[in-house]
């Protein structure tokens, strides 16, 4: 599984960096890389624009997972580097940004790339939406298949009345996520488990920020 992302449009980026003149650039060698947002290729052609329009680019590093603590390790190797920096621009997830802001909280941190959902790789370069991180898994109840996120209109009960021969009304290229369900429980001999309603979901396990001690 991985973090899917796609990068910013260069002029939300310009914006970003106008009180800016000198910048530090991190890449991502994990989830970024496999997406083409943030590699080593990403990161130079990035630090070409900058250059470009008039921005001095002090260093770049691609960490292995910009997530981790490897990513103070880098920070306190690239130091001189990075002290000399106005800002950091981070081509990396969510995650990775807001791991560089914990080990490096005297300069601004921005980001390159707007995160999308965590997925798998169907196909090369292909990437779908395999969980939602709800809170209140459903997978016992569906069959191993998510409602939430194969499902467009996130239906814990279905199918809605608008999909035909077993395809998606909101996409008619896709199957329909509950007719998935439902031949994958017949397959089983478990359609029985169809004919009580799904519980109401438990939003509330949604709210942020959340936490948990184990």
């Amino acid at each position: 599984m991985k973090t899917i992302t796609e990068q910013k449009p260069f002029e939300e980026i310009q914006g970003l960096l106008q009180r800016e003149k000198k910048v530090y650039l991190i890449g991502c060698g994990t989830c970024a890389t496999m997406c083409h947002t943030g590699g080593s290729k990403e990161v130079l052609e990035m630090k070409q624009r900058l250059t470009e329009i008039g921005k001095e680019i002090t260093g770049w590093m691609i960490i292995p997972t910009a997530c981790d603590e490897l990513t103070g390790e880098a920070l306190k190797e690239e130091h001189q580097s990075v002290d000399e920096a106005d800002a950091i621009l981070v081509m990396t997830c969510a995650f990775g940004v807001q791991t560089v802001v914990r080990y490096n909280l005297d300069k601004p941190v921005y980001p390159a790339l707007n995160t999308l959902f965590i997925g798998l790789e169907e196909v090369p370069a292909e990437f779908e939406e395999r969980c939602s991180q709800c809170g209140d898994c459903l997978l016992g109840r569906t069959a191993g298949i998510c409602p939430l996120t194969a499902c467009p209109k996130g239906l814990v009960n279905g199918p809605c009345g608008g999909y035909r021969d077993g395809k998606c009304e909101v996409d008619p290229k896709r199957d329909c996520a509950w007719v998935q369900i439902y031949q994958r429980l017949k397959k089983m001999g478990r359609l029985d488990e169809l004919y009580a309603p799904q519980p109401l979901k438990d939003y509330a396990k949604m709210g942020h920020p959340r936490r948990i001690t184990l």
